[in-house]
This record gives structure tokens, C-alpha cells and sequence, in this order.
């Protein structure tokens, strides 16, 4: 048996009944970049206490219901004019912890490089608080890793460190004699007065420079350019002046961050679909592997549910098959979708039954999506058709009624109100009795959000992923047509001859039926995008930043 590790053993009975106070580094922006005790330990938080910045990035791993105070800077003027100080991190944290609380810290980047998280931890040493450091990815670490900026070589280049905001002229000194790289942490609107500190202290202005915003996420940017031309290329770029002006960056100034070796090192900002908001009709749950597929290839997707499922308008007959199904009237099951395995499993646990109802009863399910929900109801199908995945596909491997070895003749099929006839007659066919069940409606979902509404019509999504026929007639009812710019991909030919009514050019075709191999081809159409820019000299946009009306061709 291995050793409890010394993060995760329970705290002696010095310390029983007191509060206690984990500091956690939230690592620049990536969610991917916390580690596994950073998650355990939001998974125990009574109280989380984040800096804006990383709220999102840690709030996914705390438990519900956890209390997530909000942090205020104590402002000087509103304590002289008599107004009752607003608390800051420090009081929020003290308060927590004598309440017994277990509170959970969490910083941009690492704790150590953070002067108020050091505050902090001294207060809690001061009144006897136990607490712990969950080191983090430090931002000025992290951003040049994800801009493919390295900042040592074989040679062991000398590394600086440099906060621009709190550098006095001899740390401009000390960097600008070295020749090592040096990293600056600065906001956007004050690169170049830290490029010309370091010009000014010895720097050469042909010194190469990489600057980048948004580090970590699918926001990221960076520029090349040197100390000497990096107003120029902000001016040109029209980078600056900006509102987003005192957004922090990272610089990284050295001979090791020169643009020929970014190129060939940029591993994240070229990902095929860096950047891009891909629109996925479905709902969180039914997106959420689809979704993560999306984000490996640098998207940002957006769940819209264009389809509502509610009970049937009369549930006796679904009653009457899931307590057939306990008292053997069934040979098969058949599952279509995942909503019917939900249907069904909701069945079950009003009943108080589980999985082991299946017992001695044959399963069927099409997609790879509805097999997944049956495993984790603990079900594993007996028949997944091996082509076309498919009412189809499921007839083609069906085998026919024999009364020999089956007992049986009867198939429960649960499923939507407006499902086809196709699996049923092909059943009949093959000699079986079918109880064809609604187990659920399907019904338009309500309109999304004006701001989601306004993005799909005018061209703010870079691409929308189609897959059925009922998702388009659904997106475009909803919400309205997708505009002329955004990259349209459908699942198969009868979901794209739908777009095609609706107006809609297709861009992507998936080569099967299945939602990964769809996301799989859009990442080749902007990969295919991507090489077409780069191999003409032009920039790398995405499909919302082209002009209004561009002619595309179609791709399959």
C-alpha cells in the first residue's frame, strides 16, 4: 500500500475544530494548467476566494453550493469620507478561517510570485492558522511555453525575471547589461516605454522581442518584432491605441525568442481551429465530449439547444413496457438515442430498479454516443451496428426472429414522438413483434439569448456544426440564418440537402455519420485554410474577421 501523500492526509487534532487555509496558484488562464491537488483541493473548499481573473478557471472543480465571497480592493477614499471599509482578500480569508472554514485561495500563476497571497499567509501564521501552498503554472513561465518562446537553450541561457511595474532603474540596469533573455510583466500600453528602458540601458534596439496577450487561451496573441520596432508594429497594427490597453502581457526580450524560431515553434496559436467560435446545437450534455473534441483543436464552442425533450403527453404505455421488461415480456431492447436510455433509466429509478433489471434481456443501441450512456447506466450493448450507425446500419446486423432459439418474439423500442417508421417495419420483417413506445416528445427549445441571436445572423460565429436535419430547421426557427461568412458542417447529406433549403452554402461534409469525425473535419478545413494563408503571404484569420460576402468554395 503507498503512502498517503502529505497534501492529502487528514489534519492532526492540533488542528481540529480551526479553520484551514489552502493558497492556490490558478496558472495563467488555461483550466488544463491546474494540477491534480489544486483540484482536490477545490473538491474540499467550504469557501473559494479567487482573483476575477481565474473565478472561472477553478470555480467548475469547487463542490455546489460553496460560498464564493467577492473580492473588493479596500479604497482609502471611501474610509476618509466615513463610508464603512469594503473588505478586502486578507479580511475575507481571516474571517473564513476562524469560522472554521475550509478556504481555498486561489491566485493568477503561482502563489510564491504573488506579494498579497504572501501577506496573506504571514496573517494566518500570525494567528496560528494552519494553512498550505498548492504551487500554480507561473504566468511568466506558462505564456512563453504556449507562445513557443523558449527561455533556455542547450547553452543555459542566464533567464530575468522583471515585473515593469515595480522595476527601479538598477533592476533596468542589472537586466539591460545582461545578454541573457529576460521576461517582462507589463500591461499592453507600456511595452514600448519597457523596451526603451532596456534600450536605454544597454539593450541593443535590434534585440528581438515577442509580446504576448491573452496567454494560455484561445484569446492568445503574441507579436514579433525588436525593442527598436515595437511601437512601429503596434502603431501599423493598429494595436495601439486600444481600451484593452492595460490588458497584461508577457515580453520576452532575447536572442532565443527570435520570429524565425516561433515560427517553426508555435504549437498552440496554430492549432487548425485556433480562435474560433464554433456554434454546436446541442445541449451542454449532449455537446460536452463534442465540445472537448473542439477545444483539443483550439475552438471556443458555444452550446445552443435548438431541441426541448419532455415526458410523453401519456406515460401508461412506457409504464406498462419498462414493467414488461422486469417480468421477462422482452427478447431485445433497442436504444436509438440518448435521450431514450435517459427516458428509460428515469423509469427505472422512479421504480427503484437498476441496471440488473436487464438481466437475460438483449440490448441494441445505435451511435457511439447512446452505447456510452448505456455503459455508464452499467448496461453494455449486445448489438452496435458495425457500418452505417443508424436505423439502417442497426437492420443490416438485426438478426431475424427464430423461434428455436429465441423464447421470445417481442422487441421494446423506446424512442422520440417523431421518429421514423424505418426500424419498425425492418423489425416486422425480420419476424419480430414490436411495442414501439413514445418515450419521450421532442419539441422546439426556447431562443437563445439576444446576444447569441445577434452573433449567429451577423456573422460573429466562425463556424456552426450541423448534425441532423431537425438541428438545422431548429437553429434557423430559433434563432435565425447563419450568416454568409460563418463555415457551415453537417453530419451527412440529408442534414446538409436541409442546409441547402434553408439557404445555407455547406462547407464540411463529414465523411460518416458520427459527431467526432465531423468535428475532425472541420479541423481539417481550417488547417487546409490555414496552409492556403500562410502559403500566399497572408495573414491567418479566422472566417468572422473576412469581409462580409467572401465567395468560398465548397469542401467535402
Amino acid at each position: 500500500m503507498n503512502p498517503a501523500s502529505p497534501t492529502t492526509s487528514p489534519l492532526s487534532p492540533a488542528f481540529a475544530g480551526h479553520g484551514h487555509v489552502t493558497f492556490l496558484g490558478a496558472g495563467p488562464g488555461d483550466p488544463g494548467l491546474l494540477t491534480l491537488r489544486a483540484v482536490e483541493a477545490l473538491a474540499g473548499a467550504d469557501v473559494l476566494i479567487a482573483e476575477p481573473e481565474v473565478l472561472e478557471v477553478v470555480r467548475g472543480h469547487a463542490r455546489a453550493g460553496v460560498s464564493t465571497p467577492e473580492l473588493t480592493v479596500v479604497d482609502e477614499a471611501s474610509t476618509t469620507a466615513g463610508v464603512p471599509v469594503l473588505r478586502d482578500a486578507a479580511n475575507l480569508v481571516m474571517e473564513a478561517a476562524r469560522g472554521g472554514r475550509r478556504v481555498v485561495r486561489a491566485v493568477t500563476g503561482d502563489p510564491g510570485l504573488d506579494g498579497n497571497a504572501g501577506a496573506e499567509m504571514l496573517a494566518c501564521a500570525a494567528e496560528g492558522i494552519p494553512f498550505e501552498v498548492v504551487p500554480g503554472v507561473a504566468t511568466a513561465v506558462g505564456v512563453p511555453a504556449y507562445a513557443g518562446v523558449p527561455l533556455r537553450d542547450a547553452q543555459g541561457t542566464d533567464v530575468r525575471f522583471v515585473d515593469a511595474r515595480t522595476a527601479d532603474e538598477r533592476c533596468w540596469t542589472e537586466v539591460g547589461a545582461s545578454d541573457g533573455t529576460v521576461v517582462v510583466s507589463t500591461s499592453l500600453d507600456s511595452v514600448a516605454a519597457a523596451a526603451g528602458e532596456l534600450v536605454a540601458a544597454g539593450r541593443k534596439p535590434d534585440t528581438p522581442l515577442t509580446v504576448t496577450i491573452g496567454g494560455t487561451t484561445t484569446r492568445q496573441r503574441t507579436w514579433n518584432a525588436t525593442l527598436g520596432t515595437i511601437a512601429q508594429v503596434f502603431k501599423q497594427g493598429k494595436v495601439l491605441p486600444s481600451p484593452e490597453g492595460h490588458r497584461p502581457v508577457i515580453a520576452v526580450v532575447g536572442e532565443r525568442s527570435a520570429p524565425a524560431q516561433r515560427d517553426q515553434l508555435s504549437w498552440f496559436e496554430s492549432k487548425p481551429l485556433f480562435g474560433w467560435r464554433v456554434l454546436v446545437p446541442r445541449t451542454k450534455e449532449q455537446a460536452a465530449s463534442l465540445s472537448d473534441q473542439l477545444r483539443s483543436y483550439g475552438a471556443v464552442p458555444h452550446e445552443v439547444p435548438t431541441i426541448a425533450v419532455e415526458p410523453p403527453r401519456t406515460p401508461q404505455q412506457m409504464e406498462r413496457a419498462v414493467k414488461g421488461l422486469v417480468t421477462g415480456r422482452y427478447e431485445w431492447i433497442a436504444f436509438t438515442s440518448v435521450n431514450a436510455v435517459k427516458a428509460v433509466r428515469e423509469k427505472f429509478e422512479e421504480y427503484g430498479l437498476d441496471a440488473r433489471a436487464f438481466a437475460g434481456i438483449k440490448v441494441a443501441a445505435v451511435g457511439e454516443q447512446t452505447a456510452a450512456a448505456l455503459v455508464d447506466f452499467g448496461v453494455k450493448p449486445d448489438l452496435v451496428p458495425s457500418g452505417e450507425q443508424s436505423a439502417a446500419g442497426l437492420l443490416e446486423d438485426w438478426p431475424p426472429y427464430d423461434p428455436v432459439f429465441d423464447p421470445i418474439d417481442r422487441v421494446f423500442l423506446p424512442r422520440a414522438d417523431i421518429a421514423t417508421e424505418t426500424l419498425v417495419a425492418g423489425l416486422i420483417e425480420l419476424g419480430w413483434e414490436v411495442d414501439d413506445v413514445t418515450a419521450y416528445r421532442t419539441v422546439r427549445a426556447s431562443p437563445p439569448p439576444a446576444d447569441t441571436r445577434e452573433a449567429i445572423k451577423g456573422g460573429g460565429f466562425d463556424a456552426v456544426l450541423f448534425t441532423s436535419s431537425s438541428t438545422v430547421r431548429n437553429l434557423v426557427g430559433i434563432a435565425g440564418k447563419p450568416h454568409n461568412v460563418t463555415v457551415i458542417a453537417c453530419i451527412g447529406p440529408a442534414t446538409a440537402k436541409t442546409a441547402e433549403e434553408h439557404g445555407l452554402r455547406v462547407d464540411v461534409l463529414s465523411p460518416e455519420p458520427s459527431v467526432h469525425k465531423l468535428a475532425e473535419a472541420l479541423a481539417d478545413f481550417g488547417l487546409r485554410r490555414r496552409e492556403a494563408a500562410l502559403e500566399a503571404g497572408d495573414p491567418v484569420t479566422r472566417p468572422s474577421e473576412r469581409r462580409p460576402g467572401a465567395r468560398r468554395r465548397r469542401t467535402t
